[in-house]
């Protein structure tokens, strides 16, 4: 273990596993990214399966803790009300007796394990190697990198009883609505979803009401498996009513 309180411990992240620089021009096709495919298949799948395996023995590690799971844009500035949102939350939490897993990048992420870390809590981060952006910020004392998205996000669905939705792109939205699909569909236990930001995200919540709802695409219900709140107290009033979650 370090003596420097803000170094974090476990594994790097692992390498690029091609040759090749990215981000790679689309445009140059599959081949140019991957080369043959049928070539490196076997080796893929055995690098999907021991990042599958070396998550889910991380997560061991917290079976037994209560735990909250943070997202938001890794683009949020401190001096953001967000970003001191966040990060009252993790540290509420945090004193409540809550590990704070996040993706472990900067903005909201770091905001929240630094709440975490402030509190002398359990800072997780389970992070991925991107081309720009993404790095693993200061507060975060344990962690895991993952290469691959797909295995990341199968680790950060599994490791927490509830879960906060921050503003956020691309990456935030896709990790909320894939939650709320395995929810819906029962193949996910139900767990609180906490969106975070009612003038960010309430013309999303109108549209699934006004246009969704209205064309018989989701069920009334479907509506009831988020709540919308504006601060960290709503939302710690939320999370820390929620049951242990079976470890799988």
């Amino acid at each position: 273990m370090s003596d420097n309180p803000n170094q974090a411990t476990e594994s790097a992240i692992p390498p690029t596993p091609t040759a090749q620089p990215f981000p790679i021009p689309i445009e140059a096709g599959h081949d140019a990214y991957y080369g043959d495919f049928r070539r490196g298949a076997s080796w893929r799948i055995f690098r999907i399966m021991g990042e599958f395996v070396e998550g889910f023995e991380f997560l061991a590690n917290f079976k037994d803790k209560k735990v909250a799971a943070v997202y938001g844009s890794a683009r949020t500035p401190p001096n953001h009300y967000h970003y001191a949102e966040a990060r009252r939350l993790g540290k509420m939490l945090g004193e409540a007796g809550f590990a704070i897993v996040t993706g472990g990048g900067p903005g909201i992420m770091e905001a929240a394990n630094r709440g975490a870390t402030e509190a002398g809590a359990e800072s997780i981060g389970l992070n991925i190697e991107l081309p720009k952006e993404q790095r693993i910020n200061p507060f975060v004392k344990r962690f895991r990198g993952f290469y691959y998205f797909f295995t990341r996000k199968v680790m950060l669905k599994a490791s927490a009883q509830a879960y906060i939705y921050f503003p956020g792109g691309y990456g935030t939205l896709d990790e909320l609505l894939e939650l709320l699909v395995l929810i819906q569909t029962k193949k996910a236990v139900r767990v609180p979803i906490v969106i975070m930001g009612k003038q960010y995200w309430g013309g999303m919540v109108d549209w699934m009401r006004d246009v969704m709802l209205r064309e018989n695409y989701i069920d009334r219900g479907d509506l009831e498996l988020f709540h919308l709140v504006d601060t960290a107290e709503e939302a710690f009033e939320i999370v820390s009513k929620s049951e242990p979650r079976p470890y799988f």
